[in-house]
């Protein structure tokens, strides 16, 4: 288990699996500078599944610090909050809904739990989709894999078609096990939206890439399995069939990575524009960074493309 030590200037923490391997290491030293803030950035790693205790020390320590000023979670969003919620004097209402925190803000001396994935992958979504697109379009999305990074997409669709027609008519979920879909499905069906949801059960690539040789022409696939960076492989097999003039997003940025360069061997004959998980992971730290310092950070425009030149040339 870790072990915490009063921070000696303002701190944000990084809690994880393997933080000290994520790029985020390099960028937010460069992202301070940039923002003019005099602060750092600590990993607390667990193992997936750690014992509710280990969790509840790390907020404790962090609620009580005064220089700890929040995190970010990955992998232990929903661990993490069923174990300390009652630690947290407010939560965002993606929280409330998922039971879940992706960052731990404090808000003078509340401490505040927020579920930020629902609004990063929206964001993302937007900066990968021509605007209007799926308004225009008989399009589906077709989402491989149906985890938090999947709920939390459809959570952003289901709000968005709300206030706009630029979202999918129908969105089709995939998943290797059944309890991930009905759980996703429970979820829907509390919500109310003109989306037509589909959940299918495949076990095999085989079976995903049968569900995708369904989807109309133009439409958006998408790897929210992990596979590719949190294991090896894909969620599709090599004679994938695309769909022409199709979308494809990779949610990960780094790793084999399997999925891309599948979408890539395909990308001349089907015409497919193909993106990447970088911008998904901009907007995954920018967002809790604003969170955490209390600052704008824009997310859009020429001052968003120099955060992004920033976090670039720190990788190089």
């Amino acid at each position: 288990m870790p072990t915490y030590s009063p921070a000696q200037k303002p701190t944000m923490y990084f809690i994880g699996v393997t933080t000290t391997k994520s790029s985020i290491m390099k960028v937010f030293p460069k992202w301070m500078e940039h923002f003019g803030i005099d602060a750092e950035l600590k990993g607390i790693d667990f193992a997936p599944h750690s014992a509710p205790e280990a969790y509840r020390e790390a907020v404790s320590f962090i609620k009580n610090d005064p220089n700890s000023l929040g995190a970010l979670v990955t992998t232990h969003k929903l661990d993490c909050y069923q174990a300390s919620k009652d630690l947290f004097e407010g939560a965002g209402p993606y929280t409330k809904l998922l039971h879940e925190a992706s960052s731990i803000s404090k808000r003078g001396k509340e401490l505040w739990a927020h579920a930020k994935d629902p609004i990063t992958s929206g964001l993302a979504l937007e900066n990968c989709m021509p605007k209007g697109y799926f308004s225009n379009s008989d399009a589906s999305m077709l989402l491989l894999g149906a985890g938090g990074s999947s709920l939390a997409l459809s959570l952003y669709l289901i709000n968005k078609s709300k206030e706009s027609d630029d979202v999918p008519k129908h969105i089709i979920i995939t998943n290797r096990s059944e309890k991930r879909l009905e759980e996703m499905k429970a979820i829907h069906a509390t919500l109310d939206s003109p989306i037509t949801f589909t959940y299918e059960l495949c076990p095999t690539p085989q079976e995903n890439d049968a569900v995708m040789q369904r989807l109309p022409e133009g439409s958006l696939v998408i790897n929210a399995t992990g596979l590719g960076k949190d294991g090896p492989g894909s969620p599709l097999p090599d004679n994938a069939h695309f769909p022409k003039n199709g979308y494809v997003w990779e949610f990960n940025y780094r790793g084999e990575l399997q999925f891309l360069s599948q979408a890539k061997a395909a990308q001349a004959e089907k015409k497919l524009t193909i993106v990447d998980g970088w911008q998904y992971f901009i907007y995954g730290w920018t967002q809790v960074i604003a969170e955490v310092f209390h600052i704008d950070i824009p997310v859009s425009g020429p001052a968003f493309d120099t955060i992004c030149d920033i976090a670039l040339e720190a990788i190089k």
